[in-house]
């Protein structure tokens, strides 16, 4: 499906994401270093310490000038226009889904390091990815000055994170997170997800529903030898297991008549 090349110079949403984060790397300028490893993402505290909160709220900091200033051009620049086209809700939930994401594998790919992960990169990542997807050949400038489809630069992208991710040369960059924004977004874009867990709910159903008429129909040979013995010796002649049989077959029946 091909869309009209339309940017609006402003959405809401990622208007509002780039005050807060703006807000919140000052706040992190005063906080220092402890305000980084309580709201930054430390996959051994997370771990030990159980700080849940952190593979959220390590989206809004920042470790330096220009770290959030590529980030946020980036959300401008490739947010904007799928805000536009999908709306506030849908954009806000894939920009958390990816970001989060993002972060718990870092946690599960680095469960014992102390050093602290900040960033919005998994989601910019993840939204660099439905840009691609969404806008597979609309040129961009690769460094502003290479041209380049935007799928091409997604694939570009995922390799050199990829390796980079292998080659533990990081400089500080948390590629696993980069990569985990690139995954997220791509599973939960592609991936129907919804269609697994109602085709796994309808299997469940339909097992319990089989157990039941296995149940059922051996109740049923039970009941038949209860009545055949009645009809041989009296009621009399009964135990109280088969009367209570009797009264649960009659009950079961009586409740689920589709079983007869």
């Amino acid at each position: 499906m091909s869309y009209q090349y339309y940017r609006p110079r402003w959405s809401k949403t990622v208007k509002n994401l780039i005050i807060i984060n703006g807000i919140l790397f000052l706040v992190g300028l005063i906080g220092g270093y402890r305000f980084y490893l309580f709201f930054g993402l430390v996959p051994k505290f997370v771990w030990k310490n159980l700080m849940l909160w952190q593979p959220i709220t390590y989206m809004f900091l920042h470790g330096g000038f220009f770290h959030i200033l590529f980030n946020m051009f980036a959300l401008w620049m490739f947010g904007t226009e799928i805000e536009y086209l999908w709306g506030k809700k849908k954009f806000l939930k894939y920009y958390f889904i990816t970001g989060v994401g993002a972060g718990i594998l870092t946690v599960l790919t680095s469960p014992n390091s102390t050093i602290p992960t900040v960033g919005a990169s998994g989601a910019i990542y993840g939204i660099l990815l439905a840009y691609g997807l969404l806008f597979p050949d609309r040129p961009i400038l690769l460094f502003f000055i290479i041209p380049i489809k935007a799928k091409h630069a997604v694939i570009l992208f995922g390799i050199i994170e990829f390796f980079a991710a292998l080659s533990h040369t990081s400089g500080g960059i948390a590629h696993f997170a980069h990569l985990g924004g690139l995954l997220v977004g791509f599973v939960y874009l592609k991936v129907d997800i919804r269609h697994y867990f109602l085709s796994l709910k309808e299997k469940l159903i339909e097992r319990k529903t089989s157990q039941q008429r296995w149940k059922v129909s051996k109740l049923k040979e039970e009941v038949d030898r209860i009545l055949e013995k009645i009809s041989e010796d009296g009621i009399d002649s009964l135990t109280e297991e088969e009367k209570e049989t009797l009264d649960q077959a009659s009950d079961i029946f009586e409740d689920t008549p589709w079983l007869h």
